[in-house]
């Protein structure tokens, strides 16, 4: 059954059509990701959400082909109306980094540790510019200061290992930004940061954003980053998107019961004390999916038809899609508990 991406009524900057990237592994082929379906509008910010394993790190990866060659990605990629999967090599190249950057989730190995920084923001100003050496200087200098290093002028010589866990996230987006890309995939850029910093780093995203006109992919485990941040969130498990929706829909009502999970395991301000609750069970190996719907066996709401047919992703609104048999329950539920309320 063919997905339809959310928002594909507009002019999408990015639209993202069954995705499928399979690896190939000496234990057999592992299906990372399964027809995902996702679109992204100038300026929005898009949140992909889920447990370690549920494919939001290649879904990025798979959108710029950076998958090692064990993996084979299927589907359509359309940037803002251009096929990328039928781009040859040169002219992908030109789209990474100039069109569509990427910082990762740990700068000190993303980052070149016997290079500077300025050599390392010169590598994309060169590859993504015409600038000559020395604009490339100044224009480094600028990239540094967006992105709110103190004293740029006097940092741009040092190596990373002389910039703090905060400061060398910074470093990977001025890289980034270096190309004036109009989309920014982020992945889990904060999660190795302390909440100060993260919060820092959260809110220039925002900034560059609103400055930019940027369109942002943010991947995270973390829901309090998802509504402090994101437009839209899209909720990954076992390599399959399961449900999409604006963020504070989502989060007031949550319609897949893996979502639902989740929330429910974050701790609530204002709550008495009590024990967090969690999701039963771990997630299945991507070698050995049950059959049906991935997520059956740590489901309350399963019966037989899950555990016998992979349920859809279906539109339930202009804004809104989830895969999960017995939605229209789970709504009512949510229905009757907010009357109750």
């Amino acid at each position: 059954m063919m997905n339809t991406p959310l928002n594909s009524r507009g002019t999408a900057l990015l639209e993202v059509t069954n995705l499928n990237t399979r690896i190939h592994t000496s234990r057999g082929e592992l299906p990372a990701i399964q027809e995902v379906s996702l679109t992204l509008q100038s300026g929005e910010i898009l949140g992909l959400v889920g447990e370690s394993g549920s494919g939001k790190s290649v879904t990025l990866r798979s959108l710029l082909k950076l998958m090692p060659a064990s993996a084979q990605v299927t589907g359509s990629v359309k940037w803002r109306g251009r096929e990328l999967t039928e781009l040859d090599a040169a002219a992908l190249r030109s789209v990474r980094g100039g069109e569509i950057a990427m910082i990762f989730q740990e700068p000190m190995i993303a980052l070149n540790p016997v290079l500077t920084v300025w050599r390392q923001i010169e590598e994309s100003l060169h590859a993504h510019t015409t600038l000559n050496r020395k604009a490339r200087r100044r224009r480094a200098i600028e990239l540094l200061n967006q992105v709110g290093i103190p004293a740029p002028e006097s940092r741009l010589d040092d190596y990373p290992h002389q910039f703090s866990g905060g400061m060398r996230q910074r470093v990977m987006i001025a890289i980034a930004l270096a190309g004036n890309p109009k989309l920014l995939l982020a992945d889990e850029p904060t999660t190795a940061l302390d909440v100060t910093i993260q919060e820092q780093i959260l809110k220039l995203l925002l900034n560059l954003r609103d400055q930019l006109g940027m369109g942002i992919i943010f991947v995270t485990h973390d829901l309090g980053v998802v509504a402090q941040l994101c437009d839209r969130v899209a909720v990954m498990y076992a390599g399959r998107i399961v449900e999409t929706a604006p963020v504070a829909d989502l989060l007031q009502r949550p319609r897949h019961p893996y979502t639902q999970g989740l929330i429910a395991s974050v701790p609530q301000a204002g709550d008495a004390r009590t024990s967090l609750q969690s999701i039963e069970g771990t997630p299945p190996s991507l070698l050995n999916l049950p059959a049906g719907c991935s997520f059956h066996p740590r489901c309350p709401y399963s019966t037989e038809v899950c555990r016998q047919q992979v349920p859809p992703l279906i539109r339930l609104s202009d804004n809104r899609q989830v895969a999960c048999h017995h939605h229209q329950h789970i709504q009512q539920q949510l229905a009757e508990q907010l009357e109750g309320v």
